[in-house]
């Protein structure tokens, strides 16, 4: 599959991740990766390792054991990680299940 723009990607992106659990550990890996981020920056730079295997960690489980399909991340790195941010910023404010019914999920 080909897609030109993220607003072209997202609806594939979210139907990749159907299930809520699926989101909680997405937003779970993400929060990690970014709090050991900024562990990173502020104390230890060796931290900065982390962050992708933290993040990656916790989404891949949740696609390979929760979700039951292949990350999208493997076919579309760039799309998957943009989308994974706006997944995570919907989530921290709020707005994801209104976003699943205006998808139709």
């Amino acid at each position: 599959m080909s897609f030109r723009s993220m607003e072209e990607f997202w609806p594939f992106y979210m139907k990749q991740h159907s299930k809520p659990a699926t989101r909680r550990w997405h937003f779970a890996g993400t929060l990690s990766s970014i709090l050991c981020l900024i562990y990173a920056v502020l104390f230890n730079w060796w931290f900065v390792f982390l962050v992708p295997l933290v993040g990656y960690g916790m989404a891949w489980y949740s696609h390979f054991y929760v979700e039951g399909n292949i990350p999208a991340t493997f076919g579309h790195p760039v799309w998957s990680l943009l989308c994974d941010y706006k997944m995570f910023g919907l989530m921290l404010t709020g707005q994801m299940d209104r976003e699943i019914k205006r998808l139709g999920m």
